[in-house]
């Protein structure tokens, strides 16, 4: 993995150098791992050791979202044909972050590159929750424009189908952001660094 050990690499480099609205529902719930060190190469051992697996890489991650899809759909039928009144998606989302126990007493520079690296953690997270509840959107919004059928049970397949097809699409959407954020990082890292270093600068006398 090695991230806070890259993270670290452009942060001394540095120092030396001087969300769309959708209608669906998200309920999220934030779980917090432990990391007890004082160096970067702690920091980078323990986001190894104590990082959450990924099921389908069996890879440990320094931050990690769970995420299932339920729905909630109300059913018209005028004894002849069928439709759908009412559709809600909700994402339940299980959130896993890193907490770094010696942060408040480590030296000011590796405190600052944590801080960096841990926010860039939860925002990479919360995008994936974006990316869920604007799926969850297009379902609902998919489901609700799908016309009359002859009764309930073709209208039921039918609404299995397409969120069958729009999950994979959801799937896709998340592999991707993952490629971009891992090819971005060097990049987007140094530019979060470089605007909390003018930040912290700009505070001072």
């Amino acid at each position: 993995m090695h991230i806070f050990a890259k993270a670290v690499s452009l942060g001394m480099a540095l120092f030396m150098a001087a969300p769309a609205a959708n209608a669906a529902t998200v309920l999220r719930k934030y779980e917090y791992f432990a990391l007890n060190g004082r160096t970067a190469a702690d920091l980078d051992r323990e986001l190894y050791r104590r990082g959450p697996v990924l099921q389908k890489t069996g890879q440990r991650h320094p931050g990690m979202t769970k995420m299932r899809f339920t729905n909630r759909i109300k059913y018209g039928s005028d004894g002849k044909s069928c439709r759908v009144v009412d559709a809600n998606i909700v994402v339940h989302a299980h959130v896993y972050l890193p907490r770094w126990i010696q942060r408040r007493t480590a030296k000011p520079d590796l405190a600052m590159i944590w801080d960096t690296l841990s926010a860039d953690i939860k925002r990479h997270e919360e995008s994936h929750i974006v990316i869920a509840r604007t799926a969850a959107g297009d379902m609902e919004r998919a489901v609700k424009a799908l016309p009359w059928r002859s009764d309930c049970t073709v209208l039921k397949a039918d609404i299995d189908g397409l969120t069958a097809k729009l999950m994979r699409k959801h799937d896709l959407a998340q592999i991707q952001f993952d490629r971009v954020e891992a090819v971005n990082f060097d990049s987007r890292f140094e530019r979060l660094l470089v605007f909390r270093l003018q930040r912290e600068f700009a505070k001072s006398p």
